[in-house]
């Protein structure tokens, strides 16, 4: 079963970083094509694609429910030294409870965030009304078939999905969106023999002159 906060923050309190400093490969690769704008980034853990993105400009609302992850990516953004602190807002929610400002994001980032498929769909669902005219939203996610064929993610299947279930959420919205990718992606992971299998899915907003 999935962790409740207090376990994710005796998780995030049990060492200095338990993931990496550096932004996730996949949503490095998407979104460092876009022009800085304003950006939300759910379950962002210790903030570090939050802060890659305030680094390139942007402002960023970082949401988790982990005040031990939170404190953890605002000292890490102070350290920066480079303005990006000014640029980042801290948020404690749990995203089932948590509502982004409607039409307000250029990009909506949720990244390995593993849940059942009907708490799943409530937060893909909210973050698609997030999204401004143009904007795009990025799911990056451990895949179904990553618990047989990959290394490293979570052992229970009932939190892994596919881009298929994310592109069903997506289109569930309402909202108008066209779906860019929506695939099984391939992560080397150090000292595996073998990657780990992500879903990765990418998706825009359509433009009022595009309807």
């Amino acid at each position: 079963m999935p962790m409740d906060s207090s376990e994710w923050d005796a998780r995030y309190a049990a060492t200095d970083l338990v993931w990496t400093a550096t932004p996730n490969r996949w949503v490095e690769a998407e979104l460092s094509d876009l022009p800085p704008g304003r950006a939300v980034d759910l379950a962002c853990g210790e903030g570090r694609n939050a802060l890659w993105l305030a680094g390139r400009g942007w402002r960023v609302t970082a949401v988790d429910f982990s005040g031990v992850a939170l404190a953890k990516g605002r000292r890490a953004a102070q350290a920066a030294g480079d303005g990006r602190a000014d640029r980042i807002d801290w948020i404690e929610a749990d995203l089932l409870g948590y509502q982004p400002e409607p039409g307000s994001y250029d990009a909506v980032v949720i990244a390995y965030l593993q849940l059942p498929a009907d708490e799943r769909r409530v937060v893909i669902r909210r973050a698609a009304t997030a999204l401004a005219d143009g904007g795009v939203a990025l799911v990056v996610a451990h895949d179904t078939a990553n618990l047989a064929g990959g290394v490293g993610g979570p052992p229970d299947p009932a939190v892994l999905y596919t881009a298929d279930d994310v592109r069903s959420d997506l289109t569930a919205s309402g909202i108008p969106l066209r779906i860019e990718r929506a695939q099984q992606v391939l992560r080397p992971v150090e000292g595996e023999p073998r990657p780990a299998i992500d879903l990765l899915v990418r998706a825009t907003r359509s433009s009022r002159a595009e309807r």
